[in-house]
């Protein structure tokens, strides 16, 4: 197959391990950077230009769409599913996905475990807001925030009321969300492939924090799933449409909880410390299912 892979920086160990393993099983790789593309829109030949030249045919995409270029990355992801391109994750997908309010309510619609999660425009409904998720401790997430940026535990009234008056001061888009204290600055990475969970990973904060991160300092090991976190993080993909996604879990008193839905998930760490070669695993997806003008919204928003 004639693959592409949507990435800005071919240097990044995602990338490199997906062409690897590509390669390695005999595929044409081109790795391309989104923002170097620009497309020509019209009804008989859509096509995709990059520096001044149009883009080949591919059989299949697969898109490394950072977060701070969603908009124009899905754009040209809509691009190729227009011109017949099978992409690993749909572009309305990943949208989906990287909209941390909407994505709640998907999950929350199809029944799947969430913290309690509250979401208001005006600072008189800080207090009710406050009590709605339980009370203090609390978490409040910038909406737009990725890897732990943007996320603040708020251990006391005082401190969750001014801080959430802090960012609908300066317009910033925020939820609040009750504090899971028995997961213990811990989470559990779960990486699905299709409908299948392949490889899994327990997070734990450092001394002092409560984001589990790895960019923020955060360790991991490998963990045993039970049956309902399995079913729990192929449920949470499969509402996203997302064929591959990293799906964060804590585990509460009330069974497992979805805290994000990831339609990028990196490589790094999975493959690390679960000892799985999950790039392959992926290849073998797209040799499964990649077929011309398979992509479920062809295109559409």
């Amino acid at each position: 197959m004639n693959i592409a892979i949507l990435s800005r920086n071919p240097n990044l160990y995602s990338t490199r391990r997906l062409k690897e393993a590509a390669e390695a099983r005999g595929h044409s790789i081109k790795i391309i950077d989104v923002l170097k593309c620009y497309m020509n829109i019209n009804m008989q030949s859509p096509s995709i230009h990059s520096k001044g030249e149009d883009l080949p045919g591919f059989d299949a995409v697969i898109p490394r769409i950072g977060a701070s270029v969603t908009f124009y990355g899905t754009a040209v992801l809509r691009q190729f599913e227009m011109m017949g391109t099978y992409p690993l994750n749909e572009s309305v997908a990943i949208s989906r996905s990287r909209d941390k309010l909407r994505s709640m309510q998907l999950l929350s619609r199809k029944g799947i475990g969430l913290p309690v999660t509250g979401f208001a425009s005006k600072p008189s409904d800080i207090p009710d807001l406050i009590d709605m998720v339980g009370g203090p401790p609390l978490v409040i997430k910038i909406l737009e925030g990725t890897q732990g940026i943007g996320v603040v535990l708020a251990e006391t009234r005082k401190a969750a009321q001014s801080v959430i008056e802090a960012f609908m001061g300066v317009r910033s888009n925020i939820m609040v969300q009750e504090y899971i204290k028995e997961a213990g600055g811990a989470d559990i990475r779960c990486f699905v492939i299709g409908n299948k969970v392949v490889a899994a990973m327990k997070r734990q904060a450092p001394a002092g924090e409560f984001r589990s991160n790895l960019h923020r300092g955060g360790t991991a090991s490998l963990v045993k799933l039970q049956p309902s976190e399995r079913a729990t993080a192929v449920r949470a993909a499969r509402t996203m449409g997302l064929n591959v996604a990293g799906v964060d879990i804590l585990r509460s008193n009330h069974g497992p909880v979805v805290m994000e839905v990831n339609s990028s998930p990196g490589l790094r760490g999975i493959e690390e410390y679960a000892q799985k070669d999950v790039a392959t695993l992926i290849i073998k997806y797209l040799e499964e299912n990649a077929q011309a003008h398979k992509t479920r919204t062809r295109g559409r928003g």
